[in-house]
C-alpha cells in the first residue's frame, strides 16, 4: 500500500528527479483536463445524473469489468437505432426489445469484447499518442453533439415542463437519503475513490496548476452533467413520459421518444453515439489505472500491462454480460434487503459503492495524515503561487474528510440499497 502510493502520488520528494523523469507526461495542460474531464464524464453523468493504493487499482479493475458491459449496449443501440430497427414499435415492444438484446450471450460478450478492445486500442498508444490524443478528438464531439441534442430537446412542445421538473426545488423530496445518494453520484460521476485522478495527476508536471486544472476538470463534469438533464427531461415531459432512471430511461423510455420525434431516427443516433464517446473516455482511464500498476511496480511495458489489464477486466465482466437473462443464477445471485441482485447489479453495489467509499476514505486519511497535508499544500503552491486556503484545505483533509466519508460509509453497510 505504502509503495503504492508513493509510485502514484504526484512526486514525493524523497523519491528523487530520475522517478519523476522516467513516468510519461501529458504534451499540455489542455490535454490533462480534456482526459480529466474524460473520465469524469461518463455513463455516471447520462444514466445516473437524471435520476489509493491497491484498493484503488482493485476498484478500477472491477468497475471497468462490468462498465464495458453497459458501454457495449451502446454500441448496440447506435446501430439499432440507425437502421431503424424502433421504427414503428410500441412501447411495450421496445421494452421487449430491450430484454431480448441484453439476454443475448453472443451480443452481450461480444459487445463487451469489442469496447474493450477499443479500450486497450487507445491505451497502447500511451499518455500522448494515446489518451490526450483521443481525448482531444472524442470530448468535443460528444460536447458537439449534445449541444444538437439540447437544442432539439428544448424546442420540443411542453419542453418547459420538463426544465420546471429540473430546475424547481421540492424541498420534500430533500431527504437524509437523497442527500447520500447525490454523494454517492458525484464520488461515481468525478471517478473518486479508484485511482484514476491519482494516476491520471501522476502524469502532470511538476509546475501545472492543479488548482485550476482540478477546478476545470469539476466543472466540465458538472455542465455536461446538466445538458444531459437539459437534453432528456424537456423531451420527456414534451412527450408525456414518466422520468425513471438507469437502463429503464435510456434504453427503454428514449427510442420511445426518438420513434415519435421528427428526425428522430438522426437524434436517437447521435444520441447512444454520445453515450458511446461518454463510455470510451471514462474507460479508458479506468482501465489505465491497473496498467500503471503494472508499469510502475513490475515494469511491464506498456502493451503487455494494457493487454493483462485488459483482457482481465474483460473476463471479470462476463459473468456481468450474462447476468441480464442469459444465466439463471447469475440473474439473481443475491438477496439483500428485498432487493434481488444479479451479478453485474452486485459488482456494482460492491466496486461503485462500498470500494470507492472505502477508498476515498483511505486516500483522505493517506494524504492528511500519513503523506502529510502540508506536502500536499507544497504540491499544490508549486504550480500555484497565490494558493492561500492551504490551512482551510488541510483541515479539510485532515478531519472533515475523514469524518464525513467514516459517516457515509457506515450509512451504507446499514442501508445497501440507498442508491439503488
Amino acid at each position: 500500500m505504502k509503495r503504492m502510493n508513493q509510485r502514484l502520488t504526484t512526486k514525493l520528494k524523497k523519491r528523487g528527479p530520475k522517478m519523476v523523469e522516467q513516468r510519461e507526461t501529458w504534451a499540455s495542460r489542455m490535454g490533462f483536463i480534456l482526459a480529466g474531464a474524460g473520465s469524469a464524464i461518463g455513463l455516471g453523468n447520462i444514466w445516473r445524473f437524471p435520476t489509493v493504493g491497491m484498493l484503488g487499482v482493485l476498484t478500477g479493475w472491477g468497475i471497468s469489468s462490468f462498465y464495458s458491459v453497459v458501454a457495449g449496449w451502446t454500441l448496440g443501440y447506435i446501430f439499432r437505432t440507425a437502421s431503424g430497427f424502433f421504427s414503428g414499435m410500441k412501447p411495450e415492444q421496445i421494452s421487449g426489445a430491450f430484454e431480448t438484446f441484453v439476454a443475448n450471450p453472443t451480443s452481450a460478450i461480444g459487445l463487451h469484447l469489442i469496447f474493450m478492445g477499443i479500450t486497450m486500442a487507445i491505451l497502447f498508444g500511451g499518455v500522448k499518442r494515446g489518451i490526450e490524443k483521443w481525448s482531444k478528438i472524442l470530448m468535443p464531439m460528444m460536447l458537439t453533439i449534445l449541444v444538437l441534442l439540447v437544442v432539439r430537446s428544448l424546442t420540443l412542445p411542453g419542453a418547459g415542463e420538463g426544465l420546471a421538473f429540473l430546475f424547481q426545488p421540492d424541498w420534500g423530496a430533500l431527504t437524509g437519503r437523497s442527500v447520500i445518494a447525490a454523494v454517492g453520484q458525484a464520488f461515481f460521476s468525478l471517478s473518486l475513490g479508484m485511482g484514476t485522478m491519482i494516476v491520471y495527476g501522476s502524469y502532470l508536471s511538476k509546475k501545472e496548476n492543479l488548482v485550476t486544472s482540478a477546478s476545470w476538470v469539476a466543472s466540465l463534469d458538472t455542465v455536461i452533467a446538466m445538458m444531459a438533464g437539459l437534453a432528456i427531461f424537456p423531451a420527456l415531459f414534451s412527450f408525456g413520459l414518466e422520468p425513471t432512471m438507469g437502463a429503464g430511461l435510456i434504453f427503454v423510455v428514449l427510442p420511445n421518444i426518438f420513434n415519435e420525434m421528427f428526425l428522430g431516427t438522426l437524434f436517437g443516433t447521435g444520441f447512444f453515439l454520445l453515450l458511446g464517446i461518454a463510455a470510451v473516455t471514462s474507460l479508458i482511464s479506468i482501465v489505465e489505472v491497473p496498467a500503471a500498476f503494472f508499469i510502475d511496480e513490475f515494469k511491464w511495458t506498456r502493451k503487455k500491462a494494457v493487454t493483462v489489464a485488459g483482457i482481465g477486466a474483460f473476463a471479470a465482466g462476463i459473468p456481468a454480460a450474462l447476468s441480464l437473462g442469459a444465466v439463471d443464477w447469475l440473474s439473481n445471485l443475491v438477496s439483500i434487503e428485498g432487493r434481488n441482485y444479479g451479478f453485474l447489479d452486485f459488482m456494482n453495489l460492491l466496486f461503485g459503492q462500498y470500494s470507492l467509499m472505502i477508498g476515498s476514505l483511505g486516500v483522505a486519511i493517506f494524504a492528511g495524515w500519513k503523506w502529510g497535508a502540508k506536502r500536499i499544500v507544497g504540491e499544490i503552491t508549486s504550480g500555484f503561487e497565490s494558493f492561500k486556503y492551504g490551512n482551510v484545505y488541510a483541515f479539510f483533509i485532515r478531519f472533515v474528510a475523514p469524518a464525513a466519508l467514516g459517516t457515509l460509509l457506515v450509512y451504507l453497510l446499514f442501508n445497501p440499497n440507498a442508491f439503488a
